[in-house]
């Protein structure tokens, strides 16, 4: 028989001595996505609620940070960023063994199309402004003012990121991408002079990470705040432009070849136009720069997926061989968008 990951027997009666009104256990069921860290959808008589717990063995010092997730979500929940409500923090090992969390349940729908095939086009144009909503209301947040001002460090965003990342990269290594080599000399010294303020970064901002209401284009929360910290907001917006430059359909997440204004979607352009408006700044200088410095990290990520496929310890091997073929392709990217600076 398999383990209880729940310890239903441990965490039912601590549930009903901390969370106000919980009651009898219906059903539980076992979210696909939420895989860094096992998330359940918990029914009872009265509501449903979701935890969210780190994963069982030894894990590494900074990774599966729920603590973080639950922080920062619990700081912005009076805020306009739509998210989910925090409940309860348990760092009591001894009720499932690991930290977990409790939030509110928000019954809503996540598309992972962009394309947003089952929507007429006035709502793919609503949706699109509702994620623009999110994004920019994110950035506007006072980190000082919701008690988040220690929530990352200080120094430059892109400095920190890239060597981070370039470590990484060099640490799962398989083959040599000359423009990969390049680009870690390179892109350090083509970092914009930027004086924004430093804001709240959710680091994977994307739609799949978004719960939208199921009768109207309204978004309800944004999810997987795991490696959300503070830093500059561009790269959250820029992150959403790479994502979108993949190939079309549910798989890669992208609109490559669509047709986009029949479908009531808005260019690259004018997303970026609606956000700068939102935030009521100038239209962004160098965005060439926020865009190479996505492609370069998510080439940096796909590489180490990449290595753990090889090294046969892949959650998917299938899925993560058919991913790692877009390294080179990435680098590629990154490196014609550095170089047209």
């Amino acid at each position: 028989m398999s383990k209880d990951p729940l310890n239903k027997e441990n965490l039912l009666p601590y549930l009903a001595n901390n969370i106000d009104g919980f009651s009898h256990l219906k059903n539980v069921k076992k979210f696909s996505i939420g895989q860094s860290n096992p998330t359940f959808l918990l029914e009872t008589d009265t509501a449903s609620y979701v935890i969210r717990r780190k994963p069982d063995g030894p894990l590494l010092k900074s990774a599966h940070a729920i603590d973080r997730e639950y922080r920062v979500q619990k700081a912005l929940y009076d805020t306009p960023v739509p998210v989910a409500k925090m409940l309860h923090y348990c760092d009591d090992k001894s009720i499932l063994g690991v930290d977990f969390y409790i939030m509110e349940f928000v019954d809503g729908v996540v598309y992972e199309d962009p394309a947003l095939p089952s929507l007429a086009n006035d709502d793919r144009a609503k949706v699109f402004s509702e994620i623009n909503r999110g994004l920019s209301s994110l950035h506007e947040v006072n980190i000082d003012a919701v008690g988040l001002t220690d929530f990352g460090a200080d120094g430059n965003y892109y400095e920190r990121q890239i060597s981070r990342w370039a470590k990484q990269y060099l640490s799962s290594e398989t083959e040599k991408i000359g423009e990969m080599n390049e680009m870690m000399d390179e892109l350090p010294k083509r970092i914009p002079m930027d004086n924004s303020p430093r804001s709240l970064v959710h680091g994977d901002f994307r739609l799949d990470n978004m719960i939208f209401d199921k009768n109207e284009p309204k978004l309800l929360a944004i999810i997987d705040w795991e490696i959300c910290t503070t830093g500059h907001p561009i790269a959250d917006l820029a992150s959403l432009i790479m994502q979108w430059e993949q190939t079309a359909g549910k798989i890669s997440r992208g609109l490559q070849g669509v047709e986009r204004e029949p479908l009531g979607i808005p260019s690259d352009e004018n997303f970026i136009k609606e956000y700068c408006e939102l935030r009521n700044i100038d239209y962004i200088k160098d965005f060439n720069f926020y865009l190479a410095f996505c492609f370069f990290r998510m080439a940096c990520v796909i590489q180490g997926v990449k290595k753990r496929a090889l090294s046969g310890i892949a959650a998917n091997p299938e899925r993560s061989n058919r991913e790692t073929l877009s390294v080179p392709k990435l680098a590629e990217r990154a490196y014609e968008l550095m170089k047209a600076l």
